[in-house]
């Protein structure tokens, strides 16, 4: 759980992390903490997951162009990217792009 020292007005949230990633996180499948927005949530994961937050984003922070993040069922490319709103009980879901030949 990343819940510690998350600033109080922040609503708890819950980060989907698919398997392909879970090595990054100990293998959890979930990750719960409380974030304003998508960019601090970002932040919280890099602070205790770097590994997760590389996965997701690039030397830049900027999100990683074959990751989609979606706040429920929203893409953030169709919200207001990482500055996109979190509210209490949204779901967080990583979702690296698949490809194949």
């Amino acid at each position: 759980m990343l819940t510690r020292g998350a600033a109080v007005q922040s609503p708890a949230i819950t980060i989907f992390v698919p398997g392909l990633l879970r090595d990054c996180c100990g293998g959890a499948a979930e990750l719960s903490i409380a974030a304003p927005d998508v960019r601090s949530a970002l932040e919280r994961i890099d602070a205790q997951f770097p590994a997760l937050y590389r996965s997701v984003c690039d030397e830049t922070g900027a999100v990683r162009r074959h990751v989609n993040l979606f706040v429920n069922a929203d893409n953030i490319r169709d919200l207001d990217g990482l500055d996109s709103a979190l509210a209490a009980g949204d779901v967080l879901t990583i979702l690296p792009a698949i490809s194949g030949g």
